[in-house]
């Protein structure tokens, strides 16, 4: 008697995008308009930094602004309908393959790909406290250009040490009344020169030697953070209208590792064209830009790597 066995075969598509953010779901609806049949798989954060942003009001198109998952919701009802194929699971390894590459999900399946966009973006790091999590998106927040605006003639504080606290402090006394920048350490770690601009900006003030231990509010909004100085444990509470973290990004590129050219800080080294050091995988968005970290910048760039993808399939062929 015998036994006929059935041997799976893996399809070996002509794209694949790792991120359902503004970058990976603009790469796909490019793709799927160019008759590449994209699929897209959801990454470790589905939606993309979007999804925590309630009002988006700097994306052109919009002139009344935008929720942020909504946002993202209409990009992927659009990539759909040109032909996207989207796949809730996490990639977990990566290599190259002949003709190509493969990825092992998390889910345990297995698929390969002629080219690869990669568009996982940067998770911002967060104090890890629960109020910190109820108040996300209601004062809370990690972009100073995505929510600044919210706060004309308000109190805010940031959190951070570095550039970016600097930057983001900058930028917030355009609107607020009054900035205070919240640093563990008694010192920043920021550039000279950006330190520089924060203490001559009067509306900028620094609070040394303490930390954030909850974020407090009356149960819709934030009303003030409580601190614990970090040298003798005296615990103060601070008024506020809006708590802004600084405290830097992580970029999701851990598969990547020994693979891809990365940065220092674990951001995918691109071309001006989203090419990386291998032919045929192109980085979109955060993952990749260190710079501005905007929508619009990063669906500008997943349309350059879906064009290029396309480009890059033809010339193969």
């Amino acid at each position: 008697m015998f036994k006929y066995y059935l041997l799976c075969r893996i399809v070996m598509e002509k794209v694949i995008i790792l991120g359902t953010g503004i970058a990976g779901c603009t790469a796909a609806i490019y793709a799927a308009r160019a008759n590449l049949n994209p699929l897209v798989i959801s990454g470790p954060e589905d939606g993309g930094q979007l999804t925590l942003t309630t009002d988006v009001e700097n994306f052109p198109g919009f002139p009344d602004g935008v929720q942020g998952p909504a946002l993202v919701e209409m990009c992927k009802k659009q990539a759909e309908r040109f032909g996207t194929r989207f796949k809730v699971d996490i990639a977990s390894e990566f290599k190259k393959i002949k003709g190509g590459f493969e990825l092992l999900l998390m889910g345990g399946e297995k698929i390969q790909t002629k080219t690869l966009i990669v568009a996982t973006g940067a998770s911002a790091r967060w104090l890890g406290i629960p109020s910190e999590e109820k108040y996300k998106g209601r004062g809370v927040t990690t972009c100073a250009v995505c929510d600044g605006a919210f706060f004309k003639g308000k109190e805010v504080v940031v959190i951070g040490g570095g550039d970016s606290a600097m930057e983001e402090s900058q930028f917030l006394t355009k609107f607020a009344t009054k900035v205070t920048v919240i640093h563990r350490k008694d010192s920043f770690r920021a550039s000279k020169i950006m330190q520089d601009r924060f203490f001559k900006n009067q509306k900028c003030k620094v609070l040394w030697d303490n930390e954030v231990v909850e974020i407090l509010g009356d149960g819709k909004k934030v009303t003030g953070v409580k601190l614990k100085n970090t040298k003798n444990g005296k615990i103060t509470e601070l008024k506020t209208d809006g708590v802004f973290l600084a405290i830097g990004h992580i970029p999701n590129t851990k598969i990547f590792e020994g693979k891809l050219d990365l940065d220092e800080k674990g951001y995918i080294k691109t071309d001006r064209f989203m090419k990386t050091n291998i032919a045929g995988v192109f980085a979109a968005g955060d993952v990749q830009d260190v710079r501005y970290r905007q929508a619009i910048t990063a669906a500008g760039s997943g349309c350059q790597a879906a064009m290029e993808a396309e480009k890059y399939l033809a010339e193969q062929e």
